[in-house]
């Protein structure tokens, strides 16, 4: 399996027409392979779908994946320790059984904590700090009477927990090097999403206002409560322009997430807005009835209930370009449970299967925080707000390569890029040429770090069946024989 993946890992990452990142002009021969390879992308490919689940890190899930860049294991045991205050020792990542988490904080406060200036130690220590159990003091007991040898940020999965993650995994390919667009909770997520930045607009009906923010872009709602949060550019507009249809899909129920990226909330009932007009969901995590220029494109309607989503995936409807989140129940989200999280993903993807439109769909399943579980890889520096901490993520498609993993360096900007290469003819959310000036610092799409998905297909090969799966499957193999 692992020299499988090797192979298969070699073709995805070298032998690809990629276009090299940074500076300089790539030879005449990779910039035609390239194009060709763009051009098979936009014959084939007419709907893209992006899942997008709740907190988990990518070791959390994938840590000990064949071939996959992670937990460090030196003959099946973890060789790092992160320090435990409540024990003066350390706690080393572990096997988690359980089919629902805690997790921990997860906001920049947090990220900025466990990254510890790139030691990535910082998982319990900020747990136990935010939860108040620190040495010394009295601790709130119900707090922090829950596995103080191994709390579950340090825990991971494998196929007995999660087989059908695995299997896709297996199936099509595994990015290994997905990062959180910046080191924000939901909400910065979400928004940088959809739309490449994450901002706050103090006066949300002047779009120069706006200015980077990754800790609560929409806290101007209370000042504006008639008024849509953010003013700058998403790229609905620029598929609006294109007339291709765009449809972003959620589930009535609870907000699948703390406001404040704090550990714990109560949820809270997922309402309409009513003074906004809009069909959904707070912005935590449906942020684009909160974007003025779907107001002004009249697209409010675009955002649905999920009924929605699979009367169109069985009838052939898919829009081009979907986006589809949770409910708390079946989000990943911890303490929601993995068993239902999984069952929901596998029903999306088994009735895109079934569907008339698989033979030219790719689906984008990712996480979109780490939760506060641990991950070992230090993000690489995109900008001033980018990137956040790995988060699992994987391409199922009939095109997409067999077996692969992807360590191209990707962020939730790559899936901008793929939807503006294969349907815009490359256009960016770039201010001088889009249409709509905001003054975002750099685009995002752009940046020399950015990969490329387009890597990660082979439309040389015909159409791959669907993988059907179980939504309750029988648990998986150990991934490390013994644990």
């Amino acid at each position: 399996m692992i020299a499988a993946t090797a192979l298969a890992l070699s073709a995805c990452t070298d032998a690809s027409p990629k276009l090299p990142p940074g500076s300089g002009t790539p030879p005449a021969s990779v910039v035609a392979a390239h194009d060709r390879l763009l051009a098979e992308a936009r014959a084939k490919i007419k709907h893209v779908v992006v899942i997008m689940q709740e907190n988990r890190s990518f070791d959390s899930y994938f840590g000990t994946f064949p071939g996959a860049d992670g937990i460090p294991m030196k003959n099946g045991a973890p060789t790092v320790c992160v320090p435990n205050p409540m024990r003066a020792a350390c706690v080393k990542p572990f096997h988690d059984p359980n089919d629902a988490n805690l997790g921990g904080a997860h906001d920049v406060y947090a990220a900025r904590s466990q990254m510890d200036n790139g030691k990535m130690d910082g998982f319990v220590v900020n747990l136990l700090n935010r939860l108040g159990c620190t040495p010394g003091k009295a601790p709130p007991q119900r707090q922090c009477s829950y596995a103080p040898d191994r709390p579950d940020v340090m825990g991971w999965h494998d196929a007995r927990e999660i087989p059908n993650y695995w299997t896709y995994a297996k199936d099509f390919v595994l990015q290994d090097h997905m990062f959180e667009p910046n080191l924000g909770s939901s909400v910065p997520a979400h928004v940088a999403m959809v739309s490449g930045w994450s901002a706050r607009c103090p006066n949300p009906n002047d779009v120069n206002s706006c200015v980077p923010d990754i800790i609560k872009p929409d806290k101007t709602d209370e000042a504006y409560p008639r008024t849509p949060s953010y003013a700058w550019t998403d790229i609905t507009y620029l598929l609006h322009k294109a007339a291709l249809d765009w449809a972003y899909y959620y589930v009535p129920g609870a907000p699948p997430d703390c406001d404040d990226g704090a550990p714990t909330c109560t949820p809270n009932s997922q309402l309409p807005r009513a003074s906004l007009g809009a069909p959904g969901t707070p912005e935590i995590w449906n942020p684009l009835p909160d974007f003025v220029d779907v107001h002004q494109d009249g697209e409010l309607g675009n955002v649905k209930t999920t009924p929605s989503f699979f009367a169109a995936a069985r009838s052939g409807h898919l829009p081009a370009v979907s986006w589809v989140v949770p409910d708390w129940r079946r989000s990943d989200h911890p303490s929601a449970t993995l068993t239902d999280g999984q069952a929901w993903v596998t029903s999306l993807i088994d009735t895109i299967m079934r569907g008339p439109d698989w033979n030219s769909t790719a689906i984008f399943l990712a996480w979109d925080d780490w939760g506060g579980f641990y991950d070992h890889v230090t993000p690489p520096v995109a900008d001033g707000v980018g990137y956040g901490i790995r988060v699992p993520a994987i391409l199922i498609s009939p095109y997409a390569k067999r077996g692969v993993l992807d360590h191209q360096v990707l962020s939730f900007d790559a899936y901008l890029k793929f939807i503006e290469d294969v349907f815009l003819g490359g256009q960016r959310l770039d201010p001088r040429t889009d249409g709509r000036p905001d003054p975002r610092p750099n685009v995002r799409e752009s940046l020399p770090v950015l990969g490329d998905l387009l890597n990660e297909f082979d439309f040389s090969q015909a159409p791959r069946r669907p993988v059907i799966l179980p939504l309750h499957p029988k648990p998986g193999p150990a991934s490390i024989p013994g644990t």
